[in-house]
């Protein structure tokens, strides 16, 4: 249990109890807890193969844990019918080349459907919202495009609008910043962060998770092996067991802020993975 400023108990908006997870008849993920308050950004890391993406799904309720449970402000994910999970949690998964035939504004639009009827028509307030969730991450030039003739990069922002309209209390994010320029995805991250809102997020970028994150969730062979802040938890030794790689810190003089380089390691060889983990098993 967090504390607030005055020192009094904030429940967390997401907590996961011994979630474990299969595919195939082969375990992914295994016996994972972690939380995420009202208001912090999350990162979930680890190799390639470490069951990443597949906690984030069920999360959001796109797979089932054979065991365990994930509650969203104290509800168990599986209890909610679709749509009223939709009104908790939005989602925003890596832009895959899969194409909308419609226009931006439509796309971002959709974003509203939890919260209205099958043939409720959009209202003042639907549109209000989407303009703001256009605004928030600079695709407002873009509303009168067609989605498919964007750029990765632009597809990506604009899923990421989408997702703001549907005033999730939690936000679910894979790897945001594919594609992104690295501008972007500062503005991106930062963005996400002044939200005020729940975030989950699985990140590759370490240095990223570093400057961005208040908690991270190391992941591997389908466990966690570390939580907590990630200047803590990221150290040069984990790094090197986890990752394969030599890790680099420094602090900005003017900041404080802890900054991560990477190298590789004399002879090392890439970590082993499972097996069966495979090809968007992450």
């Amino acid at each position: 249990m967090r504390h607030n400023e005055n020192g009094s108990a904030v429940a967390p908006r997401v907590t996961a109890e011994g979630v474990s997870v299969s595919l195939g008849g082969t375990p992914i993920v295994s016996d994972v807890d972690f939380t995420v308050g009202p208001a912090e950004m999350v990162a979930v890391v680890g190799p390639n193969g470490s069951g990443k993406s597949t906690l984030l799904r069920a999360v959001y309720r796109a797979l089932r844990p054979e065991s365990g449970v994930v509650r969203v402000d104290g509800a168990d994910v599986w209890s909610l019918s679709a749509r009223q999970s939709a009104q908790r949690t939005a989602v925003v998964v890596q832009e895959s080349g899969s194409d909308f035939v419609l226009k931006v504004a439509d796309v971002i639009a959709m974003g509203r459907n939890p919260h209205k009827g099958p043939v409720d028509r959009d209202t003042d307030d639907d549109r209000r919202v989407c303009a703001q969730a256009m605004a928030k991450t600079g695709v407002s030039a873009l509303a009168g495009r067609d989605y498919d003739t964007l750029s990765g990069g632009e597809k990506q922002r604009v899923l990421l609008a989408r997702a703001l309209a549907q005033q999730p209390r939690l936000l679910v994010l894979d790897e945001p910043t594919n594609h992104l320029d690295i501008r972007f995805q500062l503005e991106l991250l930062d963005l996400v962060r002044g939200l005020g809102v729940a975030s989950l997020t699985v990140m590759h970028d370490l240095a990223l998770a570093v400057g961005h994150c208040d908690r991270v969730y190391v992941l591997h062979r389908g466990r966690v092996v570390a939580g907590g802040p990630p200047a803590e938890v990221l150290t040069t030794d984990l790094v090197a067991e986890v990752f394969g790689v030599r890790s680099h810190r420094w602090s900005d003089p003017d900041t404080g802020q802890v900054h991560l380089a990477f190298s590789r390691l004399a002879g090392a060889v890439s970590p082993a993975e499972p097996a069966a983990a495979g090809k968007g098993q992450e």
